[in-house]
């Protein structure tokens, strides 16, 4: 099955996206997470690769942990940074002989420091690089590649990121799964104008349950997803207390993915950050069941 069948023919795509762990500790929470998760049967399980190649060893000890464990098809992320032609070369080789199904190719943002993205020498500059790369020398992966609705923040223009997009597409990009967001009316609009654009690739959302406030407000910073106010205000009212914000976050991402299951999306890929309480109860209260 290549990744696009996963949402063909009224499948239904569930995804979740995970990273390598620094410490013993970490590994544990995160196997317990994939334990919960699994039981949900999903179409395919990511992991994140450091900025240059930083996570390389064991973002492949992750999904190929998870490929033997489970019987799941698994992707890796992979960026440009700090790589070489020859080095990304080598990663895929590696990836290849690991079990992996997919890549996630990505640009990848600059550097901790740096607020241009440069490439090495020998290096790409472009996504759409990359995925010509894998598609020309590596055809047996499939090829997921990122789209944001609320446009890229180095984009010149929403209409610049959307082109940029269907290059990826046309270079061989199969599946687009989107940057997180809060507001699904922007993700509306953004599959309506990819649509128009001409790209006929799925459409996926990613959705990141928030579950508390601090959280929220570093990654609207981080990701500069614009946040309703009607959510920033349920946080506010929750004040400190922990179990309140969770149940905020549960609750908001319960209506947001509920919205989008209304509105046909073929699949969703949910950022879990390795931990697996909130993601159950969204999709327990979505009715996918265990």
């Amino acid at each position: 099955m290549s990744i696009v069948d996963v949402y063909e023919n009224g499948r239904f795509g569930l995804s979740f996206e995970l990273f390598p762990p620094k410490n013993p500790d970490s590994e544990q929470l995160m196997w317990r997470t994939v334990e919960e998760l699994v039981a949900f049967q999903p179409a395919m399980v990511t992991c994140t690769y450091g900025a240059g190649g930083s996570t390389r060893d064991k973002t492949l000890d992750v999904i190929e942990g998870v490929r033997k464990r489970y019987h799941l098809p698994v992707a890796s992320h992979l960026t440009c940074v700090g790589s070489s032609i020859d080095e990304l070369r080598g990663y895929l080789q590696a990836a290849r002989s690991r079990g992996v199904s997919a890549i996630v190719a990505l640009r990848g943002d600059p550097p901790q420091g740096a607020t241009v993205f440069t490439p090495v020498a020998g290096g790409l500059c472009y996504a759409a690089e990359l995925v010509a790369l894998i598609r020309a020398e590596f055809p047996e992966f499939g090829i997921l590649v990122a789209g944001y609705p609320e446009t890229h923040q180095e984009a010149l223009s929403p209409d610049a990121d959307l082109k940029n997009l269907k290059q990826k597409c046309d270079a061989g990009g199969e599946v687009v799964v989107t940057q997180l967001f809060y507001d699904n009316a922007d993700f509306f609009r953004f599959r309506e104008r990819c649509v128009a654009e001409g790209i006929r690739a799925p459409i996926i959302p990613g959705v990141m349950p928030v579950v508390n406030y601090a959280q929220i407000r570093r990654i609207s910073t981080l990701c500069k997803a614009r946040l309703p106010e009607s959510f920033t205000r349920a946080f506010e009212a929750a004040g400190e207390d922990e179990a309140s914000q969770f149940e905020v976050g549960v609750d908001f991402a319960t209506r947001q993915v509920q919205e989008l299951l209304d509105g046909g999306v073929p699949g969703i890929h949910f950022y879990v950050l390795n931990r697996s309480p909130a993601t159950v109860r969204v999709l327990q209260q979505v009715g996918m069941g265990r």
